[in-house]
């Protein structure tokens, strides 16, 4: 028996003291908290994220559950269960789309930089947290994915003219690569490409998806456009190595999305540093710190940096990204974190978006 009764608003009251970094509100007013009981001594709730790949849950846990012991009489246990809802952010989707929560533009200024590898990897490691994800190659004439995700089956027409999704490393998948496979060239303009990827977007059973990852052709040109003319893209990501030239023509393509009134969820700088397998000596063969450097100067979040690893190469001949072939090796380690501040920032711009819609309503 405890000489106070402990109740809901007292646990309430001492959750308040958590407070989410990224969106700067505590987890009660945020309605984090659900499935709130008390057993005696005894109280359990959840903790409901906005992703499953938040970076900062287990710290959000111990400060939760830490703060009901210390501030609530009584309390001798706290049982603390993390769950997480991947909300949508407010858009003018189609209803073909209405199930798609995010749609992440992945972008590069020119090709060769290792864009669809990175898509790949945040695709896949995303959905290893237990998000449903999707992952659509956009690059219509030089489609890369279905050799990168060379597992599972791939996409296929059904007979009512919806395509379903192929699917390897619990991602879903679909590009023009599965419709015409092998080396033979599409030779289309634009209004072919155009309508390509509306078809490749919209008439694909995506079902419930958490985030849709497009993996974009380098540069910026009629696809960019279709897809933003298309559906609500939530943000956009540029994938960039250290050396100026790959910067600044990066920087045509994050000009565009920002023309376009796409918000920029970050910056990755990919082929960074390399370090010697053999006498761990680092070598800065395209530089390095530039994508950062840029990222400061323009107020955009630097996602992080990934190495010039062989392992990457390798696997991603091989079909299995390096973040599930070596989840521990170094790059592996990078696309995991940049994956979780991705999620973060998704995060943070639907929760500005949900609050401005709040605020004009």
């Amino acid at each position: 028996m405890t000489d106070v009764a402990i109740r809901e608003d007292m646990v309430l009251d001492a959750l308040r003291a958590v407070m989410d970094p990224d969106l700067n509100r505590d987890i009660v007013s945020l309605n984090f908290i659900r499935n709130l009981k008390i057993e005696g001594t005894t109280v359990s709730f959840d903790v409901n994220l906005t992703t499953p790949a938040c970076p900062v849950k287990d710290r959000l846990r111990d400060q939760s559950k830490q703060a009901v012991l210390s501030k609530v009489p009584g309390v001798k246990d706290v049982l603390v269960n993390m769950t997480s809802e991947v909300r949508r952010a407010p858009g003018p989707d189609t209803s073909v789309l209405k199930n798609v929560r995010n749609i992440i533009a992945v972008g590069s200024g020119k090709g060769g930089v290792g864009k669809s590898t990175v898509a790949a990897n945040l695709a896949v490691s995303l959905a290893g947290s237990g998000a449903r994800v999707g992952l659509l190659d956009a690059d219509i004439y030089g489609p890369s994915i279905p050799i990168l995700m060379r597992a599972g089956h791939p996409a296929e027409p059904r007979e009512d003219n919806v395509i379903e999704p192929g699917l390897a490393h619990g991602v879903k998948l679909m590009s023009m690569g599965y419709m015409s496979p092998g080396d033979q060239p599409l030779i289309w303009r634009g209004p072919m490409a155009h309508k390509a990827l509306q078809q490749c977007l919209l008439g694909v059973n995506w079902g419930e998806l958490d985030y849709l990852v497009v993996d974009l052709p380098p540069g910026t040109g009629d696809v960019h456009l279709t897809l933003v003319q298309t559906a609500s893209v939530t943000g956009a990501v540029i994938v960039s190595t250290p050396q100026d030239v790959g910067l600044q023509i990066s920087m045509k393509t994050l000009r565009m999305f920002q023309q376009t009134k796409v918000h920029l969820l970050g910056i990755v700088e990919n082929m960074s540093t390399y370090v010697c397998p053999h006498c761990g000596e680092r070598d800065d063969l395209f530089g390095h710190g530039g994508a950062k450097r840029a990222a400061e100067s323009l107020g955009v979040p630097f996602l992080g940096e990934i190495p010039l690893d062989a392992a990457i190469r390798r696997y991603s001949d091989e079909g299995t990204p390096v973040v599930l072939s070596e989840p521990e090796s170094p790059s592996g380690k990078a696309f995991q974190e940049i994956a979780g501040k991705l999620a973060q920032q998704v995060s943070i711009q639907t929760f500005k978006r949900i609050a401005l819609t709040v605020v004009e309503e």
